[in-house]
């Protein structure tokens, strides 16, 4: 493979890894699975690529800064969702004491999302 066809595959990767990252933060899920599955198929080519120009490297490694945003957005979203998620689970109620200072359980669920009315 020519280093201008190498080039070219660079530059589109680094140019759908940035689209992805607009669509995660629009949340335009039918975009990331296009921009993903676009990136996967330009991946498998560049695989077979063994070394790359001396010119594409800073290209190579603005993909590379660029990918790590991403998974840091993704990562960090992950997280966030997982913490309101853990806080919605949480029990709403507070314990409360037995005249002898001891804690007792509550007879209410208290969770905020119990799927109940």
């Amino acid at each position: 493979m020519d280093a201008r066809t190498t080039h070219e595959y660079l530059i589109s990767l680094r140019d759908i890894i940035l689209k992805e990252r607009e669509y995660a933060k629009a949340l335009d899920m039918e975009g990331m699975v296009a921009a993903m599955n676009a990136k996967e198929d330009i991946v498998k080519v560049l695989a077979h690529v063994q070394v790359i120009d001396e010119q594409d490297t800073p290209i190579a490694a603005e993909i590379r800064k660029e990918n790590r945003r991403n998974a840091f957005l993704f990562k960090s979203t992950l997280n966030w969702i997982r913490e309101t998620m853990e806080f919605f689970g949480q029990k709403t109620v507070t314990s409360t004491y037995s005249p002898n200072a001891y804690e007792v359980a509550s007879q209410v669920n208290g969770r905020l999302l119990s799927g109940r009315v």
